[in-house]
């Protein structure tokens, strides 16, 4: 059994964050989206400035690294965490949704069914749990092998969204939620 270890990120992790993302998006998404619509949002996404200003405004990062033979942690993934704000049309005050966002969550290929991404996952929920939301939300591209990660987690498929990312770009997604 690996053993796996969950730290809270910050501004001085933001090179390993970047460097998770260029090397799993390729095999996550090359054979979805084009090499141009991976750099635009690599950049979007990762940039020193945008990750940041992700971490100043409410996501919280979360690093996973699993031990090695020798006893040395190695970091293997990340994931973010956030309150989400949701428009709930409901009049029931009783119904109103009280959620948080995972938006992120990235495995090195080596270290994928190692059990980190469900480490990962988890924490995500300890965080909204303890922050008093009901619910975690995610966005997953419809075409991600993550989606059957998710279904299996417990998620369930509320919603398409096809969403404008700029550049003549978009994101084609399902929305889930796990509630709890």
């Amino acid at each position: 059994m690996t053993e796996i270890q969950i730290t809270r990120a910050g501004l001085n992790d933001r090179d390993f964050i970047r460097s998770v993302s260029e090397r799993t998006w390729p095999s996550t998404y090359g054979h979805i989206i084009s090499q141009a619509q991976i750099d635009f949002m690599l950049d979007w996404m990762y940039s020193n400035e945008s990750l940041e200003k992700q971490m100043n405004t409410g996501c919280e990062f979360y690093i996973a690294s699993i031990k090695k033979e020798n006893e040395q942690w190695d970091a293997v993934g990340f994931c973010s965490v956030s309150p989400e704000d949701e428009q709930d049309k409901s009049t029931d005050a009783s119904e109103i949704s009280n959620a948080h966002k995972l938006n992120k969550l990235y495995v090195l290929p080596e270290a994928q069914g190692t059990g980190a991404g469900k480490a990962l996952l988890n924490k995500c929920i300890e965080v909204a749990k303890a922050a008093g939301s009901n619910s975690l939300l995610l966005q997953v591209n419809k075409l991600n092998n993550a989606y059957t990660f998710y279904l299996k987690k417990g998620f369930i498929k509320e919603r398409e969204f096809k969403f404008d990312i700029g550049n003549g770009f978009y994101m084609d997604d399902y929305v889930m939620r796990l509630n709890f």
